[in-house]
């Protein structure tokens, strides 16, 4: 393929536009490839690897990390064994858990079994049911 002056001023006009190689190959009726090789050997000034430009989009499009809080934690960071004690309005920015450490088999952490419990137990426990009362199964 012969360079023209005229494709060599389109491909400069092009490539200082912004164009792809693959585009400005399409529109010169050439390959990409060498498109390349004529900018690279007219000196063009060079561009970043599209491939190190979309790792570049993607790590701006990552998510946001979770907000971190005061005190307490976020619901995304409540995990296993952890107090479930709510503060504040769940529409509010600033709703968050207790996060301490859990009573084994308790949603709460001691401090908030106190106040959800009677006793620092379960309603439950200190009312067992009598199988000898009530109950639709159990007949007096």
């Amino acid at each position: 393929m012969s360079w023209t002056p005229e494709k060599i001023e389109l491909l400069t006009s092009l490539w200082n536009q912004g164009w792809t190689t693959a585009r400005i190959g399409e529109e010169l009726g050439v390959g990409k490839n060498a498109v390349v090789g004529k900018a690279h050997r007219l000196g063009l000034p060079k561009r970043p690897s599209p491939i190190q430009r979309r790792a570049e989009e993607s790590e701006t499009k990552k998510a946001p990390a979770p907000k971190v809080l005061s005190k307490g934690i976020s619901i995304y960071d409540l995990g296993p064994g952890m107090c479930r004690w709510p503060f504040g309005d769940p529409g509010d920015d600033d709703f968050h858990f207790c996060g301490k450490k859990i009573i084994p088999g308790k949603p709460y952490c001691d401090e908030h079994c106190a106040a959800a419990y009677l006793n620092g137990k379960s309603p439950r426990e200190d009312n067992p049911r009598n199988p000898n009362h009530g109950g639709p199964n159990n007949k007096r």
